[in-house]
């Protein structure tokens, strides 16, 4: 994302001319060979932003750099305003995160292999074209002894039909590699079973699928605005009807919202200070050979903002769209523009608010919602991100999963407990998406108490004679321990984020209520090694204290990783919560149990949560929504 502003707001992202300028400061005082995996701003806090009119910001920039000679992990930050490298540190015994040049190097040192073509032919496949060799990150407590202290991954190997057939539809199965990743030198071949290639119909291009004729009697679809859009964009700032916010962009989140506020009573009330996916961990739950190290850290091994990819009008986004521009870099530190990283637009939403009255007849308001949005490509996944801003001022984060399942070939006969039957003697094997959500709150500008909330029976009684009444039991979570929190469906558990120094008008604070939904258990031995590693996603919700520092809640360097040293680790301090800067870390997504009709390609898995105003306002704050206006004048939505 790039701003035509020659001094930048402090938090709009890294533009091209700072990646090129933080790689020559880093070059200069640390070497030519360095290759950057992550380059972030490091953003400054609430205070600093409070004091910018006075006190100037200065810029700096949080880097992971790998020495490709030494294989040696570095972090340290970049001031751009003095221009030199202010702190540096080797990380021994840590791996930085994967780039996409080192695995792609990968694949082109295996392909020339003689080892790999021979171990590929043993599979009857001699067209090393057709063959794709995919890296995988691999797990540091899974590493073999005689590996120890190498950058190493593990690859799987996929067969395509023909050159542009569906590359995942024919997985090698009992075959990888592990590889050096700095050397690039082949470490060992696992060939652990083989199995005939199989039937199977795995294309989803209409091209390729026999007999597929396309439906005839879709109608097109326009969504116009003739006056053009409600909202405003100026950089990377959008205001739109009672709502503001600024938009940012990095390598290893993706998107970021910033600032979020709504103008109540002529003054914008603040809500959130930043909300964005702090890390995504996807484990594969089938214990076999070809899937027992598939576990995927999507954000802190991969980066969600390298794996952006640009949308289409018509295709990704539709109606009256703005775009923005994603500014990354490469792994020698040079800027890479992405085109349309960023979608915003409004959507219609059915019906806001209703009541046919008797006598007056029928009022009706339409609801609209602003939708900021991007899409990232993790290999055979897509997840599509959506925050949804809503004229009542609910708040809503949807992620939709889509693209293609992976797969396992199986010997005929054999029976599969760890995943679906979808083609033929072709295994789906169950897996777990979890992603955390990191809730920077600000609510009517802190500082905040969360409220764990639930939905209790009164006792039948003199003032409950008849059984049915029900209460709400608000306790307030007090430390970090406390603040370790997991869902109770039977009790409608959730959380209230409450300002107790401000109040509404009938006197009762003003709070934001966290609305779990998408949430599941772990469903795992409590003595995985995926757990040591990834403790954030053993329970649902955690509360911490705001420290600049905090960022990443399995660890800042999570490849090769044994232990967890993000949110398990900062909360043992079992800080206090009370009144206080508040970030929430809200762990949500998909248990995804593979069905048949998820294949070839899977249509969209959609999971969301909610925050929503609990006494933030004096009442329905969309009182003010205008009907919509009848096609010939006047409206016919309302009444008066």
């Amino acid at each position: 994302m790039t701003t035509a502003n020659l001094t930048p707001h402090p938090l709009d992202p890294l533009s091209a001319d700072e990646f090129t300028k933080i790689t020559e400061i880093v070059r200069t005082q640390h070497g030519q060979e360095m290759k950057f995996t992550s380059v972030l701003l490091d953003e400054p806090g609430k205070q600093a932003l409070a004091n910018a009119a006075t006190e100037p910001i200065d810029r700096v920039a949080t880097v992971i750099c790998l020495d490709r000679t030494t294989g040696r992990t570095y972090t340290g930050k970049v001031s751009l305003t003095d221009e030199t490298v202010v702190e540096w540190e080797y990380r021994e015994g840590e791996q930085a995160n994967l780039v996409g040049e080192e695995l792609e190097l990968v694949d082109e040192k295996l392909r020339e292999d003689p080892r790999v073509i021979e171990a590929i032919a043993k599979r009857g496949i001699t067209d090393m074209d057709l063959v794709a060799i995919e890296v995988w990150g691999y797990p540091g407590n899974l590493i073999p002894e005689e590996f120890a202290g190498r950058r190493v991954g593990w690859t799987d190997v996929w067969r395509r039909d023909s050159p542009d057939s569906n590359v995942y539809a024919n997985p090698v199965s009992g075959l990888s590699f592990v590889v050096d990743l700095t050397t690039m030198e082949l470490l060992a071949i696992h060939d652990r079973y083989s199995v005939e290639s199989k039937p199977v119909m795995g294309e989803y291009r209409p091209s390729k699928v026999p007999g597929l004729k396309l439906r005839d009697d879709v109608k097109p679809l326009e969504i116009t605005q003739p006056d053009g859009p409600s909202f405003t964009v100026e950089g990377n700032e959008i205001k739109w009807q009672k709502w503001s916010m600024r938009v940012g962009f990095n390598v290893r989140e993706g998107m970021t919202i910033h600032t979020v506020g709504y103008e109540d009573g002529g003054k914008v009330r603040p809500i959130a200070n930043r909300l964005a996916f702090s890390e995504m961990v996807v484990p594969y739950r089938d214990p076999g050979p070809d899937h027992y190290r598939r576990t995927a850290f999507d954000i802190g091994e991969w980066g969600l903002g390298f794996m952006t990819t640009s949308l289409k009008l018509g295709c990704d986004c539709l109606g009256e769209i703005r775009y923005l521009d994603a500014t990354i870099h490469d792994w020698d530190g040079q800027p890479k523009v992405i085109e349309n990283a960023i979608c915003i637009h409004e959507e219609d939403d059915a019906i806001l608010w209703k009541h046919v009255d008797p006598v007056t007849g029928a009022e009706v308001r339409r609801a609209r919602r602003l939708v900021v949005s991007f899409h990232a490509t993790v290999a055979n996944y897509e997840y599509l991100v959506y925050w949804r801003f809503y004229q009542d001022g609910n708040i809503e984060c949807e992620v939709r999963a889509t693209g293609i399942m992976v797969t396992t070939a199986f010997p005929h006969g054999q029976r599969q407990v760890n995943g679906t039957l979808v083609d033929v003697d072709t295994n789906a094997p169950y897996h777990q998406h979890f992603i955390v959500a990191r809730l920077d709150m600000d609510v009517d500008g802190g500082p905040n108490t969360v409220y764990a909330t639930e939905c209790l029976p009164m006792d039948i009684g003199p003032e409950n004679e008849h059984g049915i009444g029900m209460v709400q039991q608000a306790t307030p979570l007090k430390t970090e321990l406390e603040g370790i929190q997991d869902p109770n469906w039977q009790t409608q558990k959730a959380w209230k984020i409450v300002n107790e120094s401000a109040t509404n008008h009938l006197g009762t604070n003003t709070s934001y209520k966290l609305v779990p939904e998408g949430a599941f258990p772990t469903v795992m031995h409590p003595e995985s090694p995926l757990l040591k590693r990834a403790g954030a996603i053993g329970h649902t919700l955690w509360v911490t204290p705001y420290d600049k520092d905090e960022n990443w809640p399995c660890g800042e360097l999570v490849v090769q990783s044994v232990n967890d040293t993000g949110l398990p680790v900062w909360t043992k301090k079992n800080r206090s919560i009370e009144k206080q800067d508040l970030v929430l870390w809200y762990v949500f997504g998909i248990n995804h149990i593979t069905r048949q009709e998820e294949w070839p390609i899977m249509s969209v898995d959609k999971v969301s949560f909610w925050l929503k105003p609990a006494g933030f306002f004096d009442r329905n704050p969309a009182l003010d929504v205008p009907p919509t206006p009848a096609a010939g004048g006047g409206s016919h939505c309302a009444n008066g």
